[in-house]
C-alpha cells in the first residue's frame, strides 16, 4: 500500500527493521518473494498482489467484525431470546416489550411461548436466554430466578352459576365444582393442586388445558368452574361474559419471575431487558399486580 518499509513501519507503530526481519521470515518460510526493488520504492510481485488482495479482504472483515461487536456491546444490534408463558405473553409482556423496545429499538426480539415448565426447561437447554414464568418449585442450581409482581389467583364462573350473585366465596362453595384445569407445567396449576391437595379433597377435573382463551370460553359456557391469574379474565368481566371473585379464605397468588442461567453471562441484550425488568419492576412497588405498575410507567415513556 505504501511501497516503503519506513512508512509501513510508522503506520503500524514498530520498527522499521521489524518489518523488514518479518517479511523475510515470512518470504523465507514459503521461498517465495513478496516484494522487488524499484529505485529506492519496493513493488509487489505478482504473488505479492494476490496475496495483498486476500490480506485486504482480511482487514476488511476484521474491521466489519469490530463494528459488529461494538454495535451489540452498545445495543445498536443485537438479539434477545425469551421464552414466556402463555397468558403472560398475551397479558403482560406487551406491555414489558414497549418499554424494552422504546429503549433499545434496534435489538431484534424473539419470543418462544409454553408452560412454565417447559420454558424451564427452554432454560436449561440454552434455546432461551431469559424468561418470564411463574415461579415453581425447581431445584436445579444452574438457574436463577428474580420475582418481580405478584399476580391473584381468582375462581371464573360462568354468568348464569349459582354462585356468581354471591360477594364472596369461600374454597368449600366450589370444592365440589366441575374444574376446568391449567395443563402440566402451569405455575397456576400447580397453587390449585396444592389447595385441594391441602383440604384433602380430590378435584373433579372436567377438562386439562393450557390455553387461557379455550377455558375462559368453557367456563363461559358453563360447563365448569376454573382458576386463572386476574389480568387474564378481566378483559371478560368487564363485557360480563363471566364472573371472577378472589376465595376469602384461602387467597392464592403467583410469582411473576424473570429466570436465567446463573454460570453463562448475559449477552448486552439480556442484560439490558434484566435492568428494564429491575428498574420498572424490582425497584418499584407490587402492590396492585403488574397491570398498574405498568400503566405507570408507559405514562412516563409517553411524557
Amino acid at each position: 500500500r505504501y511501497a516503503s518499509y519506513t512508512v509501513a513501519a510508522e503506520k503500524l507503530c514498530i520498527s522499521q527493521p521489524a518489518v523488514t526481519a518479518q517479511i523475510k521470515l515470512f518470504e523465507k518460510f514459503y521461498d517465495m518473494k513478496l516484494f522487488r526493488r524499484q529505485g529506492r520504492e519496493i513493488g509487489l510481485t505478482h504473488i505479492g498482489k494476490i496475496l495483498y488482495e486476500k490480506a485486504e479482504r482480511i482487514f476488511h472483515i476484521e474491521d466489519e467484525i469490530e463494528t459488529t461487536l461494538t454495535q451489540i456491546k452498545e445495543l445498536n444490534q443485537g438479539l434477545l431470546e425469551i421464552g414466556c408463558t402463555k397468558a403472560y405473553a398475551k397479558y403482560i409482556m406487551p406491555s414489558i416489550m414497549s418499554v424494552f423496545h422504546r429503549a433499545y429499538p434496534n435489538v431484534k426480539i424473539i419470543l418462544e411461548e409454553g408452560s412454565s415448565m417447559a420454558m424451564i426447561n427452554s432454560l436449561r437447554d440454552f434455546k432461551n436466554e431469559v424468561i418470564v414464568v411463574a415461579q415453581m418449585d425447581v431445584n436445579d442450581s444452574r438457574l436463577q430466578f428474580v420475582p418481580f409482581s405478584q399476580e391473584e389467583i381468582v375462581v371464573i364462573l360462568a354468568m348464569g352459576h349459582p354462585l356468581a350473585s354471591k360477594k364472596k366465596i369461600k374454597f368449600s362453595d366450589i370444592a365440589e365444582e366441575p374444574l376446568i384445569l391449567k395443563g402440566t407445567g402451569s405455575g397456576t396449576r400447580q397453587k390449585v393442586v396444592d389447595l385441594y391437595k391441602k383440604h384433602k379433597i380430590v378435584p373433579h377435573v372436567f377438562m386439562e388445558s393450557n390455553n387461557t382463551e379455550f377455558i375462559i370460553d368453557l367456563v363461559e359456557r358453563g360447563e365448569g368452574i376454573s382458576f386463572l391469574v386476574k389480568p387474564a379474565v378481566e378483559h371478560k368481566v368487564k363485557e360480563k361474559k363471566i364472573v371472577m371473585h378472589p376465595l376469602t379464605d384461602e387467597r392464592l397468588f403467583l410469582d411473576v419471575s424473570l429466570g436465567f442461567s446463573k454460570n453463562v453471562p448475559l449477552t448486552p441484550a439480556a442484560t439490558a431487558f434484566y435492568e428494564v425488568i429491575k428498574r420498572s419492576f424490582i425497584e418499584k412497588t407490587t402492590h396492585g399486580g403488574i397491570g398498574s405498575i405498568m400503566a405507570k410507567i408507559l405514562a412516563e415513556h409517553r411524557q
